[in-house]
């Protein structure tokens, strides 16, 4: 999901809570979730250092790919709550 969509979700969000459909983002939820992130970003890390084959360093890779993007939302997501 690119930022994009992100934000449109983010848009979505504030329309919800309006309405009162939907419940306030706390910035110390994100912020919670972001260090869990980067505790996985950084085991992801290490296990390509261990990686044994190319085929699981590849895999390893892609969800360290994965997490990263992850971790560029949320920080996006709590500048916008903040």
């Amino acid at each position: 999901m690119g930022l994009k969509k992100l934000a449109a979700k983010v848009a979505d969000y504030n329309e919800r809570f309006e309405q009162g459909k939907a419940s306030k983002i706390k910035p110390s939820h994100v912020e919670r979730v972001l260090e869990k992130l980067l505790q996985k970003a950084a085991d992801l890390r290490a296990d390509i250092a261990t990686a044994d084959s190319p085929e699981k360093k590849a895999r390893i890779e892609k969800k360290l790919g994965v997490a990263t993007a992850q971790i560029e939302r949320a920080k996006w997501l709590l500048k916008e709550i903040s």
